[in-house]
């Protein structure tokens, strides 16, 4: 699936594995690993996979942003990373598979972000997550976005304003994770989340997928309003028929997609 320099990518089955793979910058993000990171959402985005799998090598999940790209920017140069990081995070979100995050050690910052753009995460009890700015000196504007959509708002300015690292098992009460497991069962947890997340139609799931990033943030009415339309034409997908008429028929579907 292409040769890259920061991140490994493999399949198994139905499953794509993208790994970032900068253990010496503890996966830091710096615009080459952005850079390859979109590059594999885009292109297994367009192949027949079921599921991403985003993990990280080394010690640690990721660190965030790299620094060391970071600092010589100037202001158009930091604009520009801030961007395709976001370019990144919406392709996640857009893809039709579902992605989910293995973590690891510690999420922080953009790594953080990273967690909670995934559609699910499944952390082991040795990682941690934070949002470092509030006690440094570059507030963490961007990766406070997707988190403060998926744990709320007085959770979010806790993790913001102290900095302080949050473990898996308050990630989870949180939601910013769906489960935490030993750090032994990390892998089996993740396969079985995957196994159950990608059953079904295919081609139902990534409009569901979509769908719902599409409504989420609408107000109630206007999201209906996307909903039914949606639904309405989902009503005559193949996998929908099929679906239909097997529970009618009492027999196991057959999934053509």
């Amino acid at each position: 699936m292409g040769e890259y320099q920061h991140i490994l990518v493999d399949r198994d089955g139905d499953t794509v594995r993208i790994t970032m793979n900068r253990a010496r910058r503890r996966n830091a993000l710096s615009a080459e690993h952005l850079a390859e990171l979109l590059a594999a959402f885009c292109v297994v985005g367009t192949t027949d996979a079921k599921g991403i799998v985003l993990a990280g090598a080394g010690p640690v999940f990721s660190a965030g942003h790299d620094f060391a790209d970071v600092a010589g920017r100037d202001l158009l140069g930091v604009r520009g990373l801030l961007r395709l990081c976001t370019e990144l995070m919406r392709t996640i979100q857009t893809v039709p598979q579902v992605v989910i995050a293995r973590v690891h050690g510690l999420a922080t910052a953009a790594g953080c972000q990273l967690v909670a753009t995934c559609d699910l995460a499944v952390a082991a009890e040795s990682a941690g997550f934070a949002l470092p700015g509030g006690k440094g000196g570059w507030f963490c504007h961007t990766p406070a976005v997707p988190v403060a959509r998926t744990i709320g708002r007085k959770r979010l300015m806790e993790l913001t304003l102290t900095g302080d690292v949050i473990d898996a098992r308050t990630a989870q009460e949180w939601g910013l994770i769906n489960k935490a497991v030993p750090d032994d069962e990390l892998d089996a947890a993740v396969n079985d989340l995957m196994q159950r997340a990608t059953r079904g139609s295919g081609a139902s799931k990534a409009l569901g997928k979509q769908t719902i990033y599409a409504q989420i943030d609408r107000p109630e009415q206007d999201a209906y309003a996307l909903a039914i339309e949606v639904m309405a034409s989902a009503s005559q997908l193949k996998g929908a028929k099929e679906g239909m008429a097997a529970f009618l028929e009492k027999r196991a579907p057959v999934w053509p997609d």
